[in-house]
């Protein structure tokens, strides 16, 4: 009878009760002029019988949960770019399960620090994405395979006062990796991952050997004098041993920052780069007209390269226009001297 009211063969009726013919969207409306049941009602039957059917047929999959947080936090294909994992193809995921695990020193790849349930081994100041957090990894294998004296807080003050005379000429901070290895820290320069925007960190290993790692991310002459300073405040005060200090953004938080650590360490790489004392006088003198003459007569007054006096210039006046040409870039001349994961190069480290 149904058949013949709905213009159907018997066959077609037995398709759709024997689930094997769907019901859609024109015969829900049929079966609405039928049943007067709205034809969404039969349409939404129809989603939850599917949905439901769907449920009891699919085979549990308890990893798949487990790949959505490390493939979808961290940066996979850029750490297998780098050399940081070994595998040739990002689909072979238990290849790639197993070098994650390498990675972050874990027996099993539950235990990754990224997934929610895994115990925290890192300390960090404030919050840490994925992508930093295996930067940071990165920067301890390197930094692990290092041998430098033993650290005092007597040769952190004399590394500091030792990199001061280096401030003239940009062709110095070949010496930089030198020094900062006769002052007992170990120093290594990381590529920072896509996005992460790290700029530096202080970290100790085992607590008593201190490590500054940079990404030089702003290649200009007053960044990499502020940032590296900056982190030699962290281990002159011994940040870093309870917590690691991993500093990002630091140029675009300069006004912003609320952590007493960071304000100190901030100050000292100012003062570092040019005392403000010097720089009051200097731009109250000359505000708001700054020629090229004037500013060059001061840096030579200093004895420090312009770069440095156009860096802290900006930030204080925030005409950023001003002696550009002065930002030198420098990555090119540490890099011949330093440990150096990134840029094409990838960093030996043991097995």
């Amino acid at each position: 009878m149904l058949a013949i009211v709905l213009g159907m063969d018997e066959t077609g009726i037995n398709r759709i009760v024997a689930d094997k013919r769907p019901v859609t969207a024109e015969m829900a409306l049929i079966f609405q002029d039928l049943f007067d049941v709205s034809a969404d009602k039969f349409l939404e039957l129809q989603k939850s019988f599917d949905l439901a059917k769907a449920r009891y047929a699919q085979i549990p999959d308890p990893d798949r949960n487990l790949r959505v947080h490390l493939f979808g936090g961290l940066p996979v294909a850029e750490m297998m770019k780098r050399g940081w994992i070994k595998a040739n193809d990002i689909r072979d995921v238990n290849t790639i399960q197993t070098e994650l695990t390498r990675f972050f020193g874990v027996k099993q790849v539950n235990e990754i620090e990224i997934l929610p349930h895994a115990a925290k081994k890192t300390s960090v100041v404030g919050d840490i994405t994925p992508t930093q957090l295996a930067w940071l990894y990165r920067v301890k294998h390197i930094s692990s395979d290092l041998i430098t004296p033993k650290f005092s807080l007597t040769s952190a003050k004399n590394t500091i006062s030792n990199l001061k005379s280096l401030l003239l000429s940009p062709q110095e901070i070949r010496k930089v990796p030198r020094i900062l290895t006769e002052g007992g820290i170990r120093f290594v320069i990381v590529e920072s991952l896509a996005d992460a925007k790290i700029d530096g960190v202080c970290l100790w290993l085992d607590n008593e050997i201190p490590v500054i790692a940079m990404s030089i991310r702003h290649d200009r002459i007053d960044n990499f004098w502020f940032v590296l300073r900056h982190e030699l405040e962290h281990v002159s005060k011994r940040d870093g041993q309870s917590a690691i200090m991993l500093d990002t953004e630091i140029e675009e938080n300069l006004d912003t920052i609320t952590s007493q650590e960071e304000k100190t360490a901030n100050q000292a790489a100012a003062e570092f780069c040019v005392p403000s004392k010097f720089l009051d006088r200097y731009i109250e003198r000359k505000s708001p007209i700054f020629t090229e003459l004037d500013m060059l007569g001061f840096a030579r007054s200093l004895n420090i390269h312009p770069g440095l006096v156009v860096g802290q210039l900006h930030h204080r006046t925030g005409r950023y226009e001003l002696f550009r040409k002065y930002l030198v870039k420098v990555r090119h001349l540490i890099s011949s001297s330093a440990i150096v994961d990134g840029w094409g190069d990838i960093a030996p480290i043991a097995a």
